[in-house]
């Protein structure tokens, strides 16, 4: 990740020094603020919000500690580098309690003294991405590879891996329930930004003025309850990936400031004058049709076209049933796991149910359904159809597809071999004329439990 220009106030009465700090700032690629007087580098720090703070210990006025304190009171998210020509342990130490972020003794080597700023950046940029994180561990829960076999997965993964190695904006558009975020972390997952930060936030699902705090960041004051400043989302991802679900609920004041991060990589924070630059690979999703939106003025026509460089379609459950197997068998072993149950398959009338009905909440709702299933069932080695909610069964009319037929006729050959030949796998195998390793396959797709003779 390749570390952006910070902006860096160097407190010192000594004005030699602070000129000495400020060459070597510039010439590391950073933009220096010189405040030779201590007493007036709070308001300095208010007015100017710099990245970092490099402060002389003993000085008139305001002391080093004494400015620590009010830093760390007033602008947490800010790194302090406390350098001094007077080093003992007890200052170091000192310094340390008192919320600086690192050290550095007088006469200084320029090299050191970037190295421990640029540390000093990073750690702070590393609490800030642990903070998010840790805030939505819970709700994003662990990582879910995409599982699927049918010629309409295999595209859009093909379009994935094309594209996953670029920087390109890709816009994802599926209805709701179809993995939107699951391809969005694939595609981070298979990039050059692997090793950075992903985010996921649903813009549907906060108020405008909280989606734009929460993205941009906001300054100290900007609002009622802002007694901090907060880097925004845009920030603490610098370098990674952002997902934007539901980009279509966005209010065109939200979208304006979008584009400018778009088009130009840098963004105000709420309340702010500051322009920041970042580095962001955005990903977008929506289950809505965005050309619409477009032309009832509920969506930017430009903003459209600068997110949507690639577009992929998400197919629905329906569309690809060969898959509801393997779904359905992926979400019973993690259920499973985690209630405790032996329950290792589907009955064969449980598993038609599931390829009969059309899943209008697509992958979101089989997941529920088989989560619900594994909770109802008895100490089965299957889930049964009674363990299936009432409204699956609502659909018997419901004509199946030839691909839900073909499995019906397929499984029922295994199920018979299996039969016959007293629960031998290998047998069956043998006597249905495909390999031990192809049968496994066939019988995890199909959901039929793996017996023992």
């Amino acid at each position: 990740m390749t570390r952006r220009a910070a902006k860096i106030l160097v407190v010192d009465d000594e004005a030699d020094m602070a000129e000495n700090l400020a060459l070597v700032l510039r010439s590391a690629g950073h933009e220096p603020i010189i405040e030779l007087d201590s007493r007036s580098a709070p308001d300095v720090i208010d007015r100017e919000r710099p990245d970092l703070v490099i402060t002389d210990l003993r000085m008139p006025g305001l002391d080093g500690l004494a400015l620590i304190e009010r830093v760390r009171a007033a602008h947490p998210d800010i790194p302090v580098v406390v350098l001094t020509g007077y080093a003992t342990i007890d200052s170091a130490v000192d310094a340390m309690k008192k919320g600086a972020t690192d050290y550095v003794t007088k006469p200084f080597v320029p090299e050191e003294l970037v190295f421990r700023i640029e540390r000093a950046l990073a750690w702070m940029q590393l609490a800030e991405q642990n903070r998010y994180l840790r805030e939505r561990i819970e709700q994003h829960g662990e990582h879910r590879d995409v599982v699927g076999r049918s010629p309409a997965l295999a595209e859009v993964l093909r379009v994935v891996d094309r594209v996953a190695p670029t920087d390109a904006r890709v816009l994802l558009v599926g209805e709701s329930g179809t993995g939107k975020e699951l391809i969005a972390r694939t595609m981070h997952r298979r990039s050059p930004r692997r090793d950075a930060p992903f985010f996921a936030v649903n813009c549907g699902a906060l108020a405008e003025s909280l989606l734009e705090s929460e993205l941009f960041g906001h300054e100290r004051g900007a609002f009622t309850g802002a007694v901090h400043t907060k880097k925004g989302i845009f920030e603490v991802a610098d370098g990674g990936t952002l997902f934007l679900d539901e980009i279509t609920e966005t209010s065109p004041a939200f979208q304006t400031k979008l584009l400018r991060v778009v088009q130009e990589g840098e963004l105000t924070r709420v309340g702010g004058t500051r322009a920041l630059k970042v580095d962001v690979r955005l990903i977008s999703a929506s289950n809505r049709d965005l050309r619409k939106a477009i032309a009832e003025s509920r969506f930017r026509e430009d903003l459209f076209y600068r997110l949507s460089v690639v577009r992929i379609d998400l197919p629905p459950l329906r569309e690809r049933v060969e898959d509801i197997p393997l779904l359905a068998a992926h979400f019973l072993a993690r259920y499973a796991a985690q209630i405790k149950k032996r329950v290792r398959g589907f009955h064969p009338e449980a598993m038609d149910r599931l390829l009969r009905y059309p899943w209008p909440g697509n992958i979101r709702e089989l997941e529920n359904v088989i989560e619900r299933a594994v909770i109802m069932a008895e100490d089965a080695d299957e889930i049964l159809v009674e363990d299936l909610p009432g409204d699956l069964d609502e659909v018997r009319a419901h004509e199946a597809t030839p691909l839900a037929e073909v499995a019906n006729t397929e499984r029922e050959v295994i199920v018979r071999t299996l039969r016959e030949c007293g629960g031998n796998r290998s047998l069956a195998a043998k006597k249905l004329g495909i390999g031990r390793r192809t049968l496994y396959d066939k019988l995890a797709r199909l959901g039929i439990p793996l017996r023992s003779s």
